[in-house]
């Protein structure tokens, strides 16, 4: 089987593309129908640009408990996770500090430039969320505004994934804006994927392939979603102990792992960390390719990998 052969079904949802692919091409369509219910469930409740979803709601409401969705439930359990985990590099409570960067509406609206940054400030607030799950209610802290971004598209790819693997019983391939999750029956020799420095590239670009069998793959990057201010170049990496852009050590990094959630929060870490970033990713016995800022590139291959991926290049 030639799996860059098998039809796909792509999406524009989350501001990006979202890319479904089946290896049951008669199931192309129950698939995608599958995954783009779970995609919209995790926007309705995560978006920072819909008035009515959870987050907007959470942060219109800082200082009070609000109740909300049992997915932003999850979602927010989930990027909690991911401060607790990477010592919070990966922090939902970056959303005033990304604002006062300009990035504050969807990014297709973003000005190209603007006035220069005058205040920003560290918000590693994250220890101080409050979470029911009883009670279904959340609440920040005051002045305290959530940005879901690292981890909630990577979730969404994850569940969207398996809610389409299981309403179809095929192997399926979900991809969002470069977070990638697969679940059911792998092809033979897995999933084929050509890595790129920007999410919108198509699937099959790129000098580096690796294939994936289960899991997920996703990729951060410093190279998209760029503006300036002042003139001076603001991506949206941002670093919760300054407020600002993470240094640009890293122009792309690409991690996979047991899951999209957790290869998106090593990879968004990894950017975050800098040049200590190959070795900490060894440590977690994580496969990652890493590109400098000026095209070097580096590869982290622990010696166990679970035979979960490989890569090979073109």
């Amino acid at each position: 089987m030639n799996e860059q052969s098998l039809p796909r079904s792509c999406v524009r949802i989350l501001g990006t593309t979202c890319v479904v692919i089946s290896t049951e091409p008669e199931q192309l369509t129950a698939a995608t129908t599958s995954a783009l219910r779970e995609i919209d469930a995790i926007d309705h409740a995560c978006s920072r640009f819909r008035d009515d979803s959870d987050l907007s709601r959470v942060n219109a409401a800082t200082g009070h408990a609000v109740a909300v969705s049992t997915v932003f439930l999850d979602a927010l359990e989930v990027a909690v996770r991911a401060a607790a985990v990477t010592d919070g590099d990966v922090d939902p409570t970056i959303g005033r500090a990304i604002r006062l960067l300009g990035y504050d509406c969807t990014f297709s609206e973003v000005p190209v430039d603007g006035p220069p940054v005058v205040t920003v400030r560290a918000t590693s607030q994250w220890s101080r969320i409050q979470i029911d799950r009883l009670a279904r209610t959340v609440e920040v802290p005051s002045g305290v505004q959530l940005d879901l971004g690292a981890t909630a598209k990577a979730l969404a790819a994850d569940r969207a994934a398996r809610a389409a693997a299981a309403a179809t019983g095929s192997g399926v391939l979900v991809s969002i804006g470069g977070d990638i999750a697969v679940a059911g029956p792998a092809p033979v020799d897995g999933w084929p994927i050509a890595l790129a420095d920007r999410h919108d590239d198509s699937l099959d670009a790129g000098e580096f392939t690796v294939a994936t069998e289960s899991g997920g793959l996703a990729t951060s990057s410093t190279t998209a979603r760029r503006w300036q201010r002042g003139g001076v170049a603001m991506h949206h990496l941002v670093d919760p102990r300054t407020g600002l852009p993470a240094p640009e050590v890293w122009r792309t990094v690409t991690v996979a792992a047991g899951s999209c959630v957790d290869a998106n929060i090593a990879s968004t870490a990894a950017i975050i960390r800098g040049a200590g970033a190959p070795e900490w990713l060894s440590e977690l016995g994580l496969w990652a390719r890493l590109v400098s800022a000026d095209g070097t590139e580096r590869l982290v291959e622990p010696l166990d990998r679970t035979g979960q991926l490989t890569g090979t290049r073109r």
